[in-house]
């Protein structure tokens, strides 16, 4: 219908590339599908080269529509 809206939600993806590396990407889309076609964009849009991805995993799925809504993504390790 042309009034309904669609909830949006934020999705937390790891994308693993063949050179080794691991990114973790963050974004705001309203269906799987659009989260997994966002995320490999914006991985191009962010490397310089464009990267082979071997494996694009989804690790959460959180609906937005409420105050906190967030990711802690842990980068490194420190000793």
């Amino acid at each position: 219908m042309a009034g309904e809206q669609t909830e949006s939600y934020l999705y937390k993806l790891e994308a693993v590339l063949e050179e080794g590396r691991l990114l973790t990407v963050v974004v705001l889309a309203q269906s799987d599908e659009r989260a997994f076609s966002t995320a490999e964009n914006n991985i191009l849009r962010h490397t310089v080269a464009p990267p082979k991805i071997k494996e694009l995993s989804l690790v959460e799925k959180k609906p937005v529509g409420r105050q906190g809504v967030g990711y802690v993504i842990e980068t490194s390790h420190f000793e």
